[in-house]
């Protein structure tokens, strides 16, 4: 290397390490009990692979002084690395830096990864901390907040998009999350699209961050936040740990993990967990730990509609995705919330080629002025249809009930389930036995001596003959009846005889913003 290489190699790399290593800034983030933007990269990152790109990148607005701001890398590092050995794409916004504001080349630089990670076909992960749209840039920004959200929604499907907040997160930047397949959030992180101070000047009310956008508030109320992290550290490890069980893009099958729990294994333990008794409650999280492998359950959404569960296992070291009635919440009841829950997690499943489990136990979809005021005919038909939707393997199973409506929409053969089970205790029909029994022998029973007698007669009989699941399987409602043991067995069989059946789904032609680019997806995962 000649003497003039070496100097300005030199040069290069003391302007590289005065944009990253500014020690007030650290400091001033460190004091915050906050991690810096290269920090979190490091930690979700494998070490060593991290690779930034547009370090050098300066904002071309001049209006009120602007151009005399020093604004390292322009407030986000972007770049690319590795998690697990797979290639993912990130940016991590730097609130040191003006407050980590969107301004235009800000904007490009998350854009141009994202247009990096549909080409390789790889993940995105987002790391916000912003104060929203930098408003010396007037509507320079604005342009890019579009360019933004169109390649959420038209990548949406193609690759996997998830999203850290790790701090305020504030107006027309807090849109991007809302598109993004996951978000998580640190249990003191803010994310709003009107604050504190605009809505009292708008509305004349007051509200405090954690009212407009609190982290719990959004876990467990709004729905907006699916993975609640106690500090930066926890958010990005559970960021890798959802990873692993999703494909790099629509492209691809989800990673195949040797857990080392044989397929064999069976789960005379579930005996003991379900009660017999319909009316008794017990936690479905037990039944789920028993079946997965090693019991591990990566949950989504785990303080929201919490009537459903859903989230990511493995099974035979396959991914799957699990969509389970809770009924220790309601007994199980599906409402429009749960609903909604349920479907936006089961068409990214299919979007993503990740098969489904259904475990059921419910006395079907809630019912009520509230419910229908909340558009249950609407927001309830979500579930039916992304279920409906679905081309990847679905299996279900039947533990204790499945009345009315939850009988169709959780994993049924009639929305296309390739294998439906139940267990000799389940307990399938149009609605309650009880009601069943009172609206078809109304009669009888109001000329009964004894109605008390009569009725638990008459219901005794109805269930023997139209409840049982051997009534389903005689009309291949159900495939078969199996016991608590073998279910574990039993879905891993059924998964690998269904992994490689094609069923075709119209493709989606999307075109990328810069040329005629085609990319082809099942469909989009839309918020809703």
């Amino acid at each position: 290397m000649g003497l003039r290489m070496r100097e300005e190699a030199k040069k290069f790399k003391e302007l590289k390490d005065k944009i990253k290593y500014r020690p007030e800034a650290i400091e001033q983030q460190h004091k915050r009990g906050k991690l810096t933007a290269l920090e979190r990269i490091e930690k979700l990152l494998d070490p060593g692979t991290f690779e930034e790109i547009d370090i050098f990148v300066k904002l071309r607005v001049p209006y009120f002084g602007l151009d005399k701001r020093d604004i390292p890398a322009e407030g986000v590092i972007t770049g690319c690395g590795k998690v697990d050995g797979r290639t993912v794409f990130v940016y991590s916004q730097d609130y040191t830096a003006l407050a980590g504001t969107y301004g235009e080349m800000h904007a490009q630089k998350i854009c141009k990864i994202m247009d990096q990670a549909l080409e390789v076909g790889a993940p995105v992960v987002g790391i916000c901390e912003s104060a929203g749209i930098r408003l010396h840039e007037i509507l320079w920004p604005m342009r890019w907040f579009g360019e933004l959200f169109y390649r959420n929604s038209v990548y949406s499907g193609v690759i996997p998009q998830i999203t850290a907040v790790m701090g305020t997160v504030a107006g027309g930047q807090a849109y991007s999350p809302g598109l993004t397949d996951f978000i998580f959030m640190v249990k003191d992180s803010y994310m709003y699209i009107a604050g504190p101070a605009f809505v009292k000047t708008v509305l004349g009310e007051e509200a405090t961050e954690a009212d407009l956008g609190g982290a719990l508030m959004h876990a467990s109320m709004s729905g907006v936040c699916h993975y609640l992290a106690e500090t930066e550290e926890d958010c990005l490890e559970k960021i890798r740990e959802l990873l692993s069980y999703l494909p790099s893009s629509c492209r691809e099958e989800p990673p195949f993990v040797e857990t080392g729990d044989v397929p064999s294994r069976s789960t005379p333990e579930l005996e003991n967990i379900v009660p017999d008794d319909p009316k008794e409650v017990y936690d479905m999280h037990e039944v789920i730990k028993a079946i997965v492998d090693n019991g591990k359950f990566f949950e989504i959404h785990a303080l929201y509609a919490p009537s459903i569960i859903v989230g990511f296992a493995r099974l035979g070291g396959h991914s799957v995705g699990i969509v389970a009635n809770q009924p220790s919440v309601n007994f199980g009841t599906i409402d429009v919330w749960a609903a909604e829950k349920a479907a936006r997690f089961i068409r990214f499943c299919d979007a993503f080629n990740i098969p489904l489990v259904y475990l059921v136990d419910s006395p079907g979809f809630a019912v009520g002025p509230e419910q229908e005021r909340h558009g249950l005919a609407f927001r309830g038909a979500t579930m039916i249809y992304a279920t409906s939707e679905a081309t990847v393997p679905k299996i279900s199973v039947i533990l204790r009930k499945a009345f009315g409506g939850s009988l169709i929409a959780m994993g049924s053969r009639y929305l296309g389930a390739d294998r439906a089970y139940a267990w000799p205790i389940a307990e399938i029909s149009v609605m309650y036995p009880e009601r069943a029994v009172k609206k078809l022998f109304a009669e009888e029973l109001r000329k009964s001596p004894n109605p008390q007698e009569e009725l638990k007669r008459l219901l005794q009989e109805y269930r023997e003959k139209f409840v049982s699941p051997m009534h389903a399987a005689q009309l291949q409602h159900i495939d078969d009846i199996i016991e608590p043991a073998e279910t574990r067995i039993r879905l891993i069989k059924a998964l690998e005889t269904f992994k490689n059946r094609k069923k075709e789904a119209t493709p989606t032609s999307l075109y990328g913003v810069w040329g005629p680019r085609v990319y082809r997806k099942k469909h989009d995962c839309m918020p809703f």
